[in-house]
């Protein structure tokens, strides 16, 4: 039965194509030759018209077949509409292929129809639960909402003035300088009179824009001599000096079209023939989408020779040996799908576009990031993290083609919006982040340190010095993620330091911190240092404040102190000034305890002796209490009871004095 089965189907096969070559209009074999060859265009044209020629009812099965592929056509022509209702058509006629849904999803992905797409991801999992299309197909639409939603602070807008009504697309500075950028279009204008099959517009040409005298790009202007031809030029870049172009060329002599890399070296301003850059002896496959390293050393490319990840994977070669060194990127950057139009931004920093790594839809752009090895891993492939670089520098379309300018912008290539499928060229920015640190410099008193320093180190090797304002105050620019030590200091004080890490996440932020320098010679009050009533042993809570006292007397080695505690008023002034005495002990006894010598500290006990002083920053805590009086016995015997205790707590403190700056160990 089966046999007789395959043997009708057979017959109804070879009837079909006998009728097909019959006719006198476009045929089926044209359509699939031109399609084979990479001819979109040409093939779309050709399937469309055999689609309308045919019943509906009587040639359901091949109206299918010619719906399948002519959703293939559009598909590649990134033609995400058209393509959705042609694969549609094809599951109505119930077209047996068993990547149609696949093909659907895929479509409505490039559609942004997320939800959709999953669901039919999900139909064609069912059947091939393993499909690694399917699965980053999927996982690209589960992650799309979210990406919408984070956003990122790169802001993209179309550059009215570069782009045509066909298609422009791969910009790229001509060198350090930025004054020109080259990129391809297939306007009009294009010396070329031949039509690509591929798209249906003329075939690509290099055209150039130069800034003016008020920093605008002028009107686009086609490269002149002999650099364009009736080939399809596409993606250019330029050694580090701007003195040699690599370029893409598809050459077509009869059958398959090829893609190769050309150099042409500028004379002047003139740009002479390109050559042909020979990579390897493969003639079968192609090379395309040339990028040089900053160092001029590598050049990037793209090609499907065999040895690669699968589909189009990018590699390099070493321009400046004469063995021409070829290395593919691995498999942290290259996958099953394709990687397209590399760009070396720095040693350690590549942006490239893949439809292999989840995306939003099409080719996304991604960063990839070299990562350090120590010099056992030497001979180790190299380690890259790949990050999709998000909204709203990706769409469900073809985003391509990345070139920096100045800073976080630049210009890409992008699809989206266009339901013809032609490549427009954006500008993006990503405005600095504005990270800083400020605060003031002052000394125990609240008054602003005349003359200060203030250095800050970040683990990132960045290394800041700045003098604080007349009024203490100071300011610096941070970068994010990054580890700081911080050092305030001025003649005749003591230094003081923080150490802080900042933010990681990607947005503005301002942090303070005040430096509050203790000053050489004169009595400097430890605040929160504690005791119970009538006693001399330290509270728990007071060994924070201690604690900074073993890093202030650490950071400054050299210093000899007095340690000195006074009593309020109440009591006997001979058992006041023992108490001080042992409590002045009790805060030394911890300091010897966490590593001070005991030669560096003198304990004192005063009692009652030395009344405060009011400074302004007692005053500024109790604003009761004039500043510069002093808190005597009879003074305070004239203040209400309140703030009579008020007075006694500030009496009962404890300080320290720098006696010595020429300690030796």
């Amino acid at each position: 039965m089966k046999r007789i089965l395959y043997m009708i189907v057979g017959l109804m096969l070879v009837s079909v194509t006998l009728s097909l070559t019959s006719c006198k209009g476009p045929k089926l074999k044209d359509a699939d030759e031109a399609y084979d060859r990479g001819e979109y265009f040409d093939a779309a044209t050709i399937y469309r018209k055999l689609y309308n020629h045919y019943n509906r009812k009587e040639d359901s099965w091949l109206r299918g077949e010619l719906a399948f592929q002519l959703g293939m056509c559009h598909l590649k022509l990134n033609q995400g509409n058209r393509a959705t209702a042609a694969f549609q058509n094809a599951i109505r006629y119930e077209y047996q292929d068993s990547t149609t849904l696949l093909r659907l999803a895929q479509a409505q992905q490039l559609e942004g129809q997320y939800a959709t797409a999953i669901k039919s991801y999900n139909e064609y999992l069912d059947m091939f639960p393993d499909d690694w299309e399917a699965l980053i197909g999927k996982r690209g639409c589960e992650l799309a909402p979210q990406w919408k939603e984070e956003g990122s602070r790169y802001t993209v807008k179309q550059n009215k003035l570069l782009n045509s009504r066909r298609a422009d697309y791969c910009p790229m500075y001509l060198d350090k300088n930025m004054e020109y950028i080259y990129f391809t279009s297939t306007n009009e204008k294009s010396t070329g009179e031949l039509r690509s099959e591929i798209t249906g517009t003329k075939k690509g040409d290099i055209y150039f824009t130069k800034l003016d005298e008020k920093g605008a790009w002028s009107r686009p202007e086609v490269v002149d001599g002999g650099l364009n031809t009736e080939h399809d030029e596409g993606a250019a870049a330029f050694s580090p000096d701007g003195s040699t172009m690599y370029l893409a060329r598809a050459v077509r002599q009869d059958w398959p079209t090829t893609v190769e890399i050309y150099t042409s070296s500028r004379s002047e301003a003139k740009w002479g023939a390109p050559q042909k850059f020979e990579i390897t002896a493969d003639t079968l496959s192609n090379y395309s989408d040339p990028s040089v390293s900053p160092d001029g050393q590598w050049l990037y490319f793209v090609s499907d020779m065999p040895g690669g990840q699968g589909g189009t994977d990018i590699w390099r070669i070493n321009l400046k040996d004469k063995h021409g060194t070829l290395e593919n990127l691995g498999p942290d950057i290259n996958t099953k799908g394709n990687e397209r139009y590399p760009n070396m931004r720095t040693d350690s920093l590549l942006y490239f576009s893949s439809n292999g790594h989840p995306g939003m839809g099409g080719l996304d752009l991604f960063v990839a990031k070299l990562q350090p090895q120590d010099e056992t891993e030497r001979t180790v492939m190299d380690r890259w993290v790949v990050e999709n670089m998000g909204v709203p520098m990706n769409s469900s379309g073809d985003d391509f083609g990345i070139t920096f300018g100045k800073g976080e912008s630049g210009m890409f290539s992008s699809n989206r919006g266009d339901a013809r499928g032609y490549d427009h060229i954006f500008d993006f920015i990503k405005p600095e982040l504005q990270i800083s640190i400020s605060g003031y410099v002052v000394d125990k008193d609240d008054e602003p340190v005349p003359n200060a320093v203030i250095r800050i180190v970040g683990d990132d090797g960045s290394n800041q010095k700045t003098a604080a304002k007349p009024d203490g105050s100071f300011r610096f620019d941070l970068q994010r993620g990054v580890k700081y030590a911080m050092m305030a200091g001025a003649e005749g004080y003591l230094n003081a330091r923080q150490e802080f890490v900042s933010d990681s996440a990607e947005e503005d932020a301002e942090y303070y911190v005040d430096f509050i320098l203790p000053a050489m010679f004169k009595a400097q009050i430890i605040e929160n240092i504690f005791y119970d009533f009538d006693k001399a042993v330290l509270r728990d809570e007071s060994k924070l404040a201690l604690d900074s006292m073993v890093m202030l007397l650490k950071d400054h080695p050299n210093i000899v102190i007095e340690m000195a505690s006074h009593t309020d008023r109440v009591g006997s002034a001979k058992y006041n000034q023992g108490l001080s005495q042992r409590r002045a002990q009790s805060v030394v006894d911890y300091l010897i305890e966490n590593g001070i010598p005991r030669e560096r500290l003198k304990p004192a006990g005063y009692g009652e002796s030395r009344p405060k002083t009011v400074t302004k920053r007692i005053h500024n805590k109790y604003p009761q209490f004039e500043e510069g009086v002093t808190l005597t016995e009879e003074f305070i015997k004239t203040l209400s009871k309140e703030d009579q205790e008020a007075a006694d707590q500030v009496n009962r403190r404890t300080e320290f004095t720098v006696i010595d700056t020429d300690y030796q160990y």
